[in-house]
């Protein structure tokens, strides 16, 4: 790999069209792509003689942090977009040196792996008797990632000093805090800008390769690493033993809070949990508990008693997060459904009780249910019947007659089921589904 390669006019191109394709917000200069956009020859001309006559420095990187579902804050670096063209362009040209050599096991930001993979592949090692999880938990990963180690492992690859250069001044590249203080940057590589997944995963392969050269069956996505045992004993061992690994030669820290060797369908992995069918030789792909506990919240978020627009409105709302969340979670299509049913009927109730609020006087309820082919007495008696809440009064069985299924349906409502199904069935010949067994 040289510098001519990272500079070349092709390379340069094919970058900013993948970095404009990415989209993104401005980094610290306030330039955004459509502004670089609309001189870029002239940018990636001068990318590409600063780039070889080695004046090109990568400019300050705003620092921004966005809530992490499980608590916290996740920090991200975001580069200005020129810097961005930059980092994509090394990328182009190091992927194809690296991606041969990184383990089958290795799933995240590589091209034809996914969470999916990753999920297939860990319940292909339960279904070989690994009934034990050692789940690792690394701290704070990318901000933690030595500088040194990483320059001196891309060295045993990359022949030209003046690329090593180029990678280190984009690591060592100055922080714009939220408050506009300008810091130091000695350590890690904040997630945000396109080389940062590749540098991730190359410190990462020395661990992968440190499992393999003991034995060990592991999947890996990024930073979230589980190793599969058949005893809790040898779990314990394990852990103790990569923990030392972990923290002694790659200069990262492991989080003992959030690491645990327990059964798999008790641990969060890529929002999945694997459960081991009793009396049968089976493994079941499951929603989490805190997948479980987020959709449920954001289900709550989306469907407020005081929602005040059209139903069809707070539908077309619903479904642009329903439809991405199955698109991820369908997986569990098969092993939990129920869940997925469940979660249905629980949407429509809440739209019913947005409908029964909309609605407003009891005298409005009654004739609706009458619409829907209640007697009269019956839909006056229940309309006027003490004071129960919208919620509460949603759950009756005249309000589903009176606002079917159907109706939501015709509205076009998601049906989680529904498309999990259609998801699964879609993926059942391709080679996700083989390797999970569902072929």
């Amino acid at each position: 790999m040289t510098m001519e390669e990272v500079a070349d006019p092709g390379n340069l191109a094919a970058a900013f069209r993948r970095v404009a394709s990415n989209g993104g917000a401005a980094g610290p200069d306030g330039q955004r792509i459509d502004d670089v956009r609309e001189h870029v020859g002239e940018v990636l001309s001068r990318l590409h003689r600063e780039l070889l006559a080695g004046s090109y420095r990568p400019g300050l990187i705003r620092r921004a942090f966005i809530p992490k579902a499980g608590g916290g804050e996740r920090g991200l670096g975001i580069p200005n977009v020129v810097d961005r063209i930059v980092q994509q362009a090394v990328h182009q040209v190091l992927s194809p040196q690296y991606e041969p050599t990184f383990h089958v096991s290795s799933h995240g930001f590589r091209p034809g792996r996914s969470c999916h993979t990753a999920i297939a592949e860990a319940k292909e090692r339960v279904e070989e008797g690994n009934v034990w999880v050692v789940d690792l938990d690394l701290a704070k990963f990318f901000d933690r990632v030595h500088h040194d180690r990483l320059v001196a492992r891309l060295a045993l690859t990359v022949k030209d000093a003046r690329v090593l250069q180029l990678i280190r001044r984009m690591l060592k590249a100055k922080v714009v805090m939220p408050d506009g203080v300008v810091v130091n940057t000695e350590e890690g590589t904040p997630q945000g800008g396109p080389l940062s997944p590749l540098l991730s995963n190359i410190v990462l392969d020395e661990l992968d390769w440190e499992l393999e050269r003991r034995g060990h069956h592991f999947v890996r996505y990024a930073d979230d690493c589980n190793i599969f045992v058949k005893s809790e004993r040898a779990g314990q061992r394990v852990m103790a033993s990569v923990v030392r690994f972990i923290e002694g030669r790659l200069r990262l820290v492991v989080n003992a809070d959030k690491s645990a060797v327990a059964r798999p369908e008790e641990r969060h992995f890529l929002g999945f949990r694997l459960r081991c069918v009793p009396d049968e030789e089976a493994v079941e792909v499951l929603l989490s508990k805190r997948s479980k506990s987020r959709i449920d919240e954001k289900i709550r978020k989306l469907t407020p008693r005081t929602w005040g627009q059209s139903m069809r409105a707070c539908i077309a709302k619903l479904n642009a997060y329903l439809l991405g969340w199955i698109g991820y979670f369908w997986l569990c299509a098969e092993g939990d459904c129920r869940i997925l049913s469940n979660l249905d009927s629980h949407i429509r109730r809440r739209l019913r009780a947005i409908q029964l609020r909309h609605w407003k006087r009891p005298r409005t309820l009654a004739k609706r249910l009458i619409k829907a082919g209640a007697k009269p007495k019956t839909a006056y008696n229940y309309a006027y019947a003490g004071k129960r809440s919208w919620w509460a009064k949603s759950a009756g069985f005249l309000i589903s007659k009176a606002l079917p299924n159907k109706l939501f349906a015709d509205l076009g409502l998601v049906s989680l089921e529904q498309r999990g199904r259609e998801l699964l069935d879609l993926n059942v010949r391709g080679p996700i589904q083989l390797a999970l067994g569902l072929g």
